[in-house]
């Protein structure tokens, strides 16, 4: 865990969950920026980064009592930033700890009717997806394909410190870099239980930031699908978040420059304003 404090102000901590396949450290821009507000925290999930080992992948359950031992000596109540799978953990957390949350801010999260929101066509692509076999190709990446990501990884933190950014580039270009998002994600179906299941969340602010870029990650992973196809996944998306935050007491969804993957990075002005603003700063 890495904690950076701005002068005692009375303010909620922040607290970053990465996404599948990320560690504390792709926030870093965030954490840097959250850090001049209010108290913000990254840590890496035990099984990723340097983060304690554990066998892949883990519940909600799991997650959700690691993170309350994490955050056992920091101050709360809590803004947790969830991004992607990181969303299931810090809605979760928030059914189980409402008292320790003030409130949600979740980029891209993953949601239990993702899919059923999609596109038929794009419904019956995700359906023949197997964990094992997407597993399996990450594990034995042809050098030309490694060599890309590295490249598109570089550009995106081009301005970062090189002490930050060049491990963070080797970790994800490294053979557990690639291979852990897949892992950490290979419950889906046990998640979305688990996740029906829990109480409703607290009457706390939930925002949530849908990007709106194919971005060229998502241009290498979607593997030929149409240009026209992924918009219509962008669409159907920030369509879903909508319903999900007309159904809160205090939710609503924005729209916000990035990808999936990128939106932490090239979505970073809109991300610090939403801290901001659900910290009271």
């Amino acid at each position: 865990m890495e904690m950076l404090s701005a002068p005692d102000n009375g303010r909620p901590t922040v607290v970053f969950l990465p996404g599948a396949g990320t560690i504390g450290r792709d926030y870093w821009n965030l954490h840097r920026r959250a850090a001049e507000l209010t108290t913000s925290v990254i840590y890496d999930r035990a099984g990723t980064g340097d983060g304690t080992p554990a066998e892949l992948p883990r519940t909600l359950t799991e997650v959700t009592d690691e993170l309350r031992s994490v955050l056992r000596n920091v101050d709360g109540p809590y803004v947790l930033v969830g991004h992607s799978l990181g969303g299931y953990y810090a809605r979760f957390y928030a059914t189980r700890f409402p008292d320790d949350v003030a409130a949600l801010l979740l980029l891209d999260p993953a949601h239990e009717d993702y899919n059923a929101s999609m596109p038929a066509e794009l419904q019956e692509l995700w359906g023949n997806f197997d964990a094992g076999d997407a597993a399996a190709f990450l594990d034995d990446l042809p050098e030309e394909v490694i060599r890309l990501y590295r490249g598109l990884f570089a550009r995106e933190l081009a301005d970062w410190p090189a002490e930050i950014s060049e491990p963070l580039v080797d970790y994800h270009v490294g053979r557990r870099g690639l291979t852990i998002g897949v892992q950490e994600a290979s419950n889906l179906d046990a998640i979305y239980a688990e996740m029906r299941a829990a109480d409703p969340l607290p009457d706390v602010p939930v925002l949530i930031l849908s990007s709106t870029q194919v971005d060229e990650f998502k241009t290498v992973v979607a593997g030929g699908v149409s240009g026209e196809l992924l918009q219509a996944e962008i669409d159907a998306k920030f369509r879903l978040y909508n319903d999900v935050a007309a159904a809160l007491p205090r939710g609503e969804a924005r729209a916000v420059e990035g990808g999936h993957v990128t939106i932490a990075w090239r979505g970073e002005q809109a991300i610090v304003d939403a801290i901001a603003e659900l910290t009271g700063a």
